[in-house]
């Protein structure tokens, strides 16, 4: 009778629980934001190592979630980064191997239409969808964001600002609310900031309906313009800056002011405890802007790690344990299957990205994998065509433009990418340059030039 009596009380409660899951399944799925910075380098957020540039309350995310050593960008630039992170697949295999802009004659890069983006998804799954900030994955129907997924737009269709004042490219403008033109007035990061923040206060309204927020924050690619009292702040604090890297710590610095706004409006709205907050960046900083991407090599543009590696943390109190850390080498896409796990969705099977989920609850991820990277350019450095690189487990195999040779790295023993082992380690050589030709294969298959009428 006991035995009888404990399983008919199982499925009581377990019954129960199916119903209240039914009844109200957003009680049991996070909301989702994504705080994306531009040319942001690993170098330039505090939590990592002693800077000279101050990051407080993105190092709040890391202090109160788990901080990511290892994570790379998609790509060293801007658009095939964000075309990865939203599909979860390869940029070019999405068609945008590289930067999409205003001048058809040299822009590279079409977003196949056809692609489902992580916005697709959780809307699928009963998320209301939104992105402020930059786009950058096309200027025109049927891609701009509204039709990509997302319920909300409000921000910057395009790559970069030529003044934080005027907002123009090209002298075209490019700011929207969903599709329409609008001018607002004031620096880029605090229009951004303020949008978000009123989006956040909005949501906290439908508590029964969860989020997913993208934030692409414009800052700190260039041009590097921060506010004067911002600059001035930092002038004083440390005179003997140069004045480059001043303003770009500076940049940051607002920066990181306007995510503490953010950060500071979940919890006042009272989403925080069940919203993953993660923020990363698109790619490595630039150097001649002077940006920072110590410890490692080079910068923006390049496939040495300074290019790719990029800060990484995710805070989620109700799963994830504060001051945590993980030195898995993902990718930022990886956050595509992550997010649908986490929202009780199944992801594609044919997806290259690879969920973090068993990291988040304290376990490993232990199966194998490559990370594939490339970028197509124009002008007479790259002339059109692509260069890539790949990692599998601790070698690196690379190049920096279409004409130069491949260079080898094994990134255990070289971390810094000084020797290069293509002349004495050639069965390493073959292997890597084998498996990149199948990813360079595979890219092909998809068009990058917008089709013909």
């Amino acid at each position: 009778m006991n035995t009888r009596l404990i399983l008919l009380v199982a499925m009581y409660v377990l019954v129960g629980a199916n119903e209240a899951f039914s009844a109200n399944p957003a009680a049991t799925r996070p909301n989702f934001l994504i705080i994306f910075a531009d040319d942001h380098g690993y170098g330039d957020v505090s939590a990592y190592h002693t800077s000279d540039v101050r990051t407080p309350n993105i190092d709040q995310i890391a202090n109160e979630g788990m901080l990511f050593t290892s994570m790379r960008a998609n790509c060293t630039v801007c658009s095939p980064s964000r075309a990865a992170l939203l599909t979860g697949r390869y940029a070019d295999r999405v068609g945008v191997p590289g930067v999409i802009r205003t001048q058809p004659a040299d822009s590279w890069g079409w977003f196949d239409p056809q692609v489902p983006t992580l916005g697709d998804e959780l809307k699928k799954a009963g998320y209301h969808t939104a992105i402020i900030g930059k786009w950058h994955l096309g200027l025109e129907s049927p891609n701009m964001p509204p039709e990509r997924g997302f319920d909300f737009f409000h921000g910057f269709l395009g790559d970069m600002m030529d003044s934080y004042t005027t907002h123009l490219r090209h002298g075209n403008n490019y700011m929207r609310r969903n599709k329409e033109v609008i001018e607002p007035k004031g620096h880029a990061t605090e229009i951004f900031r303020d949008w978000a923040v009123d989006y956040l206060r909005e949501r906290a309204e439908k508590k029964d309906n969860p989020f997913f927020l993208y934030l692409a924050f414009n800052a700190p690619h260039f041009p590097i313009e921060p506010p004067e009292e911002w600059l001035a702040k930092v002038k004083q604090r440390a005179p003997s800056l140069d004045d480059k890297r001043a303003k770009n710590v500076a940049f940051v610095e607002h920066l990181d002011d306007a995510i503490g706004r953010v950060l500071k409006t979940l919890k006042g709205t009272g989403l925080d405890q069940n919203t993953v907050v993660v923020f990363t960046a698109d790619n490595g900083g630039s150097l001649p802007h002077g940006q920072n991407n110590d410890p490692w090599r080079d910068g923006k543009q390049s496939h040495y790690d300074g290019g790719l590696r990029v800060p990484f943390m995710m805070r989620w109190p109700a799963r994830i344990k504060a001051g945590s850390r993980s030195d898995y080498a993902g990718l930022n896409f990886d956050l595509f299957p992550t997010f649908l796990e986490l929202a009780g969705a199944k992801p594609a099977a044919d997806l290259d990205a690879v969920s973090l989920a068993p990291i988040l609850n304290g376990g490993t991820i232990t199966t194998p994998r490559d990370l594939y990277f490339v970028r197509r350019e124009g002008g007479i450095a790259y002339g059109g065509r692509s260069y890539e690189a790949i990692i599998r487990d601790d070698w690196k195999l690379m190049q920096n433009n279409p004409y130069s040779p491949l260079e080898l790295y094994n990134l255990k023993d070289d971390p810094r990418e000084t020797t290069n082992l293509a002349a004495t380690n050639k069965k390493k050589f073959t292997e890597l340059a084998n498996a990149l030709r199948v990813h360079v294969q595979r890219g092909g298959a998809t068009p990058w030039q917008k089709p013909e009428r």
